[in-house]
């Protein structure tokens, strides 16, 4: 049972989320919940948690707070990630998806594989970059991170 059950979003600290926007969340938070890998190892010589765990999410004071509990609601951890070192693949991340986006109205069959092969490949670099910021702290599968990650822009202001 290591693995997110409930995802709850606060997004009180960041600008109004457009329908894209939230049609976004909605997607990622539903693909999350459908499968992936949470784990909670355990740190300064206690144990490691059981899940299922409920996370809120939310950004605040420029960081990313990701508040764990159980499903009876104890809590069980709380990470604070600077955005910092995920600025930049978020940005870039942005930048291919409106070029795949584009692409797909204009371009051959050929030209937007290619973009959209680049597009996977920022992504991963995202989700390897959430993965590396949690090491210690949660152990995910490359699939959750991903997942998460497209959570993460999800909640940040484009561009």
């Amino acid at each position: 049972m290591s693995r997110l059950i409930r995802i709850e979003i606060d997004d009180s600290a960041i600008p109004p989320a457009t329908p894209e926007m939230e049609q976004e969340r909605r997607v990622a938070v539903f693909d999350l919940i459908e499968d992936n890998s949470f784990a909670v190892p355990g740190r300064d010589g206690q144990p490691a948690q059981d899940g299922p765990f409920v996370l809120d999410l939310a950004v605040r004071e420029g960081r990313l707070v990701f508040d764990l509990n159980t499903e009876a609601d104890e809590k069980v951890a709380e990470f604070h990630l600077s955005l910092g070192p995920f600025r930049q693949v978020v940005k870039d991340y942005f930048q291919i998806c409106e070029s795949y986006f584009d692409a797909v109205k204009k371009l051959p069959p050929a030209q937007i594989e290619a973009i959209d092969m680049a597009r996977r490949g920022i992504h991963n670099e995202g989700a390897r970059t959430l993965q590396e910021r949690l090491e210690g702290k949660a152990d995910l599968d490359i699939d959750t991170a991903r997942r998460l990650f497209t959570l993460i822009c999800a909640l940040l202001p484009q561009g």
